[in-house]
Parts: structure tokens; sequence; C-alpha cells
């Protein structure tokens, strides 16, 4: 990979990292705030009107949930863990078990997991969510969690951490600093898709990969990003507090990826997007994927971009299709800048 020339571009193919593995390193995927996903789509929808669903799907999503029904799609060793209680969590678990996702979640019960719906108008295009937040739980539910990553970092050959989504209320806002430690002292690679306060906790803690978009980035470091010097020193500072890779995703604009140091830009694939609900976890996924077939960050942004693009494609959130992700990795291009 040429990183030196400014505007070079790179043209990668990641073609290790999907499948072709007997015995791949195992990838976790962690949330406190899963959801089921109730995902409803109309030929035109009508606000302040009656409509009825030509479709009604429900499955087990949120962040790491998504990210982990990726993983499993390009043939990853994933398993997924978090919170979940009541009937919404049982129904999780089977659901996860009827797709073949390997999990182990702490149950909050009484504590029930939440539902999130998604309406997709098909006449506008457009996909519209709506988001129940997730209840307190009991500090000791967290402190759990915690007690079966430990297990789980032991006991199994855990090549990537992706840890993802708002923390549960009642969980503490140096969680995910908690979970880093515990990654770093099995000398695990860590994926970080966080905001605000958890997201500067954890900094400290060294995380190799910290993932926000746009937004997010900007209300971490507390200032607006409304040009690239702005951005620039927006990733430098997130750098400068502890992270080793930043990369900030932008919707269907650019992607940019750096050490604080250098800086690339990966180019957004054209497509008819679907419902891009998901997308960032699905590009969590990708990114994770490459990271444990051994490869570089700038380059495993490649397959995280095509995943995330194939996410789109699709009406369910952290639904890809394999043959669409590798069609799109090879129309990614990614240039140092």
């Amino acid at each position: 990979m040429n990183a030196d020339g400014g505007g070079d571009e790179i043209n990668l193919r990641s073609s290790a990292c999907i499948g072709g593995f007997k015995e791949p390193r195992m990838i976790v995927t962690l949330g406190t705030t899963p959801t089921v996903q109730r995902t409803m789509t109309f030929a035109r929808l009508e606000v302040d009107g009656v409509n009825r669903a030509t479709s009604v799907r429900q499955f087990a999503s949120g962040k790491s949930v998504n990210c982990a029904r990726v993983l499993h799609t390009l043939g990853e060793r994933v398993l997924t863990t978090g919170l979940v209680g009541g009937d919404a969590g049982m129904f999780m678990r089977s659901n996860l078990d009827a797709d073949g996702i390997a999990h182990d979640f702490v149950d909050t019960s009484p504590v029930e997991t939440r539902l999130c719906l998604t309406l997709v108008d098909e006449a506008a295009g457009t996909a519209t969510e709506l988001v129940e937040e997730s209840r307190a739980i009991d500090p000791r539910s967290s402190d759990e969690l915690l007690s079966k990553l430990e297990l789980l970092l032991a006991a199994n050959d855990v090549k990537v951490l992706v840890l993802s989504g708002t923390l549960v209320p009642g969980s503490g806002d140096d969680f995910y600093a908690k979970c880093l430690r515990l990654a770093n002292a099995r000398s695990v690679q860590t994926v970080l898709d966080a905001r605000g306060e958890p997201l500067k906790l954890a900094l400290s803690e060294r995380p190799d990969v910290v993932k926000p978009n746009r937004a997010e980035l900007a209300a971490t470091v507390g200032a607006p990003i409304d040009s690239e010097t702005s951005l620039r020193d927006a990733i430098r500072s997130i750098v400068e507090f502890g992270a080793r890779w930043v990369v900030v995703t932008d919707g269907p604009r650019d992607t940019v990826v750096s050490d604080g140091s250098k800086f690339w830009r990966v180019t957004p694939l054209k497509i008819d997007a679907v419902n891009p609900i998901g997308s960032g976890d699905s590009f969590a996924a990708g990114l994770a994927s490459a990271l444990r077939g051994g490869h570089e960050v700038p380059p495993a942004t490649v397959l995280a971009t095509a995943c995330a693009a194939a996410n789109a494609l699709t009406v369910d959130a952290g639904h890809v299709r394999r043959e669409d992700v590798e069609r799109l990795r090879a129309q990614v291009r990614i240039e140092a800048i």
C-alpha cells in the first residue's frame, strides 16, 4: 500500500477477509442496548392517516447484534454478548439460534429488552426509525456482563472485540473503558463505536480503532466540524487522547481514515439505497473481519465500505448478501490525502 504519495489511488481487494480460513480466530461483539427490530414496509406512508403494511419482519437487532449478523454472513466465527431481558429477550435468543449466530447474554429481567420500529415508504424511498430508549438496569447486570466478557476473552481465541451502541442507564459512562482494559490484558484488537462521555473515558485505554460519524465526532470534541481543517483537528484530538486509529463515516459521503499523522479518503459507492439503517454497524463488521484477517486499518475500510453499501441494498438492518459484498468491494477506492 502506498501511503506516502498524496492522492495516489489504492486498489484493494482484501480477498482473504471473507471466509477462507479453516479455524478463524473469534470476533466478539458487545452492546448494552440491543433491540427487537420490527421493519414494516408500506407502498406509501401517510402521516396522520391509516397505513397498512405490505410486509412485516421482526428480528434480533441493535448495533452489536447487527454487526454480529453481518460477520456471520461473511463466514466469520463470531459471538455476540450484551444485556437482554423479558419476553423480548427470549425472542432475541431464539431468533439468533434460528439464524445460527452464537450468543451469550446477561438476563436483565424483569427489565425488558426494547422494541424499535423501521417504517419503509416504497413510494418515497425513505426509511423512518422509531426508537424506544432502553430502561435503566440494576448496575449488578453490567458487572455481570464485564465478568462474562472476561471469561469469554480467557476461554476463547478472540482476535477482535467490537464495542458499539449507546450505554444503557445504570451501566456507567466508564463501562466501555472497563471492557477495553479487559481486552488489552489479552492483546485483543478493539473497535469502538461510541460517542460523548463514554468515548472520552474509553480513549485512555487506547482502543485500536474508534469509529464515529461526523456528528458523533463533533459531539465528542465539543466543536463543529464544518471544514476539512476542523475535521483533521478533531481527529488529531481523538488520537492525542488515546485512539490509535480514527475512522470517520459520513453517510453517503467520504469516509476519512487517520492515525493523526497520515490521512486517507474512502470514496463512497453509488447505489440505489433501500434502507441505510444498520450500515454503520455493517461497516464495523467489515472492519473487524478485515482486521481479523490481518489487514491494516486503511485497507480494512475497503471491506467495511462494501458491507455498509450492501446493507443499504436490503430492507432489514444488518442483513447483507454475501454476493453483494463481493461485488461491491471490487468497486471501492481509497486514496492518501
